[in-house]
């Protein structure tokens, strides 16, 4: 169970991982100004998707799609590694 546990984790990272880089490209696309500030000011991202919702809309909801694959990832992992 621990391969399919990890196997689960690791689809659901890539899943936030791809669709957290469309959101960034979604940043870059409307300046560059705003790709910096998403990069790097703690809560511009938020603001960013909150007033571009229409265009944000599509990659944060499908980002969501990660949170059950990581939540069953982690419940079948083991709590301590025997080895």
């Amino acid at each position: 169970m621990e391969t399919v546990g990890m196997i689960l984790l690791f689809i659901g990272m890539a899943i936030a991982f791809i669709y957290s880089i469309k959101l960034i490209i979604l940043a870059f696309q409307e300046s560059i100004l705003w790709g910096l500030l998403y990069l790097f000011l703690p809560f511009a991202s938020l603001y960013f998707i909150i007033t571009r919702w229409a265009k944000c809309r599509g990659p944060v909801l499908k980002s969501l799609l990660c949170i059950p694959f990581i939540l069953l990832g982690v419940m079948l992992m083991p709590l301590t590694l025997d080895y």
